[in-house]
């Protein structure tokens, strides 16, 4: 049974949302918003950098040398799964696994995203992240149902 000092170094978030749009068409509009279509829940653009590939970066770039580095490529299977390791938004010490796995279903594509971590995870990013992924389901499926 996880003690109360296990459950403040750990971090599990697990959301999923259907979208009617076939899975190619998912699958764009994930890479974009999660790359340069990416915004905040409050819809300031923070656009990143997503390198396609195995032990490819995903990070922002902040011009002149300068960024923040969010994770590695650890799995990429066009237009199935995308798994990324790395601390991702938290600047401390913190490992991390973000995964997207999209499944053809009947009427469309299922997309599960799965967020686990571990460390010295800051409350305020806890409580973030639960929007903050979900702004970004939310904006995949606008995008691939062909909402503007």
């Amino acid at each position: 049974m996880p003690t109360a000092a296990h459950e403040e170094l750990t971090f599990d978030v697990t959301q999923e949302i259907e979208i009617a749009a076939p899975i190619g068409e998912v699958y764009k509009a994930l890479v974009a918003q999660i790359t340069t279509e990416n915004t905040t829940p409050d819809n300031r653009p923070m656009p990143l950098v997503l390198e396609e590939w195995p032990g490819g970066r995903w990070f922002r770039d902040l011009g002149a040398g300068q960024g923040h580095l969010w994770g590695f490529v650890q799995v990429i299977k066009p237009p199935t799964l995308i798994e990324v390791q790395g601390p991702l938004f938290m600047s401390y010490p913190v490992s991390g696994h973000v995964q997207w796995q999209l499944t053809q279903v009947a009427g469309g594509t299922e997309l599960l995203l799965s967020h686990r971590a571990f460390g010295m995870i800051d409350p305020e990013h806890r409580e973030g992240a639960v929007p903050g992924w979900r702004h970004i389901l939310d904006s995949v499926k606008k995008a691939a149902e062909g909402g503007s």
